[in-house]
């Protein structure tokens, strides 16, 4: 199965990189993994909100296939624990889905449009991340559940 996260922004802090990095390589003998960012929008005009959020939702739609499993991360989204986000995984390649995608969106959140396209909204929690930490926080939550998967240590 390829994974892939398509996430509105950047990543600037370099610790979050280097952490980020060290699940991509843990991830490697389970899955293909790729992160892809797309521009995120400065508003700087409020009243734009909806119009920036629809031009982030277009570079979003570009990277995505018709026949994709697509996850959006949203704070409305349903939660998890680690052994039922690993369970999800495990039946979405059941499915015989070749490619899971999850979206991140950026400080103002997703257009209606993403959010309509998810086939599952994941919610972490009830707090608000920055969508660099939660990339981290995605990644290493990958990486425990194929771990769970293969009946491999890691998850205690």
């Amino acid at each position: 199965m390829n994974i892939k996260v398509i996430a509105v922004g950047k990543i600037k802090e370099q610790y979050l990189k280097n952490a980020i990095n060290e699940y991509e390589k843990r991830l490697s003998p389970f899955c293909g993994f790729s992160i892809i960012e797309v521009a995120a929008e400065q508003i700087l005009d409020e009243s734009l909100a909806q119009k920036y959020l629809k031009l982030e939702a277009e570079r979003i739609i570009q990277n995505i296939k018709p026949d994709s499993y697509i996850i959006t991360l949203e704070i409305k989204g349903k939660k998890l624990t680690s052994l039922d986000f690993a369970q999800k995984i495990k039946e979405i390649v059941n499915e015989g889905k070749k490619e899971l995608i999850f979206i991140i969106g950026g400080a103002n959140g997703l257009d209606k449009s993403v959010s309509e396209r998810a086939d599952f909204k994941l919610s972490f929690s009830d707090m608000t991340f920055t969508h660099q930490m939660i990339r981290l926080i995605l990644t290493e939550q990958l990486y425990r559940a194929f771990k769970i998967n293969a009946n491999e240590p890691y998850h205690r």
